[in-house]
């Protein structure tokens, strides 16, 4: 159900974020953008409200690869009714995680179109969550010579980058080690 109210989706959001910060003694601010304005200037999130936090204890939010700000995002989707397939419509971002993240998918994305140009071979990236890897498949979508699609189950769910034309059917992507990419 796509958000028909902006004004009201943001008052949802806004109100569970003042109880949020009140009731757990946290040292947080937020702004919240809805609508045109909320726009994700690289066209690699489809969000419509942008919620930026900042505060003392926004360092909290991004730990362990940013798991509060994907659970806020996560809660205020539900809050809003969103069905599973809209929820990268709400994003949240703190000290500008989510921004230099998605740069780093760009630069992950170049150099992986990069090396499977130079070598003719898949690329297989690292295991990431279903927001990161929508991103990198937009990402890469750029360059016309790459083919992307996604492998694995779960939490070992990753991306893999193919040259144009490549016969996937010969190829069986294994998940790669945490935390780097790898050739295959």
């Amino acid at each position: 159900m796509p958000i028909e109210d902006y004004r009201e989706a943001a008052e949802k959001i806004a109100s569970f974020l003042k109880h949020l910060i009140s009731l757990g003694g946290l040292r947080l601010k937020f702004r919240i953008t809805a609508g045109a304005g909320a726009t994700d200037p690289d066209g690699l999130e489809a969000r419509e409200i942008y919620v930026e936090m900042a505060g003392p204890d926004s360092g909290l939010l991004t730990q362990r690869g940013g798991e509060l700000l994907r659970a806020l995002e996560h809660v205020s989707a539900k809050m809003v009714r969103l069905d599973n397939d809209e929820h990268d419509k709400i994003s949240f971002d703190a000290n500008q995680f989510k921004a230099l993240r998605a740069q780093e998918l760009k630069l992950a994305a170049q150099t992986a179109a990069d090396k499977v140009r130079e070598t003719g071979q898949p690329y297989s990236f690292a295991p990431m969550s279903s927001r990161e890897r929508r991103m990198l498949h937009l990402a890469l979508r750029s360059f016309e010579d790459i083919e992307t699609s996604s492998s694995g189950e779960g939490l070992q769910r990753f991306v893999v980058a193919y040259p144009e034309g490549y016969d996937q059917r010969r190829f069986r992507p294994a998940a790669p080690a945490m935390g780097r990419g790898r050739r295959r």
